[in-house]
């Protein structure tokens, strides 16, 4: 969860000196979002598609591999400081 936080807490600290430069950003966020969006989702494209013609299970592909890729490794219960090893 650390890691979401810190980028949060980038992303303000930016929109803030942009906001003091009156700098618009470089991309509106709603598209630069989707358009992030459409990259994470057309890379399991052609996985997907092989796993379809190969016979293999897609259900597992798409609970593990793809949910992984796409979404990255989200944070287990787990995760905390007191679970890491020194």
């Amino acid at each position: 969860m650390k890691p979401y936080l810190l980028s949060l807490a980038a992303g303000l600290l930016v929109g803030v000196v942009y906001s003091l430069l009156n700098v618009r950003s470089p991309a509106p966020p709603t598209i630069a979002l989707v358009g992030l969006l459409g990259i994470l989702l057309g890379e399991q494209v052609l996985p997907l598609a092989k796993r379809l013609m190969g016979g293999e299970p897609v259900a597992a592909y798409l609970r593990t591999g793809c949910a992984n890729h796409v979404l990255g490794r989200l944070p287990d219960a787990g995760d905390g400081p007191e679970s890491r090893p020194s």
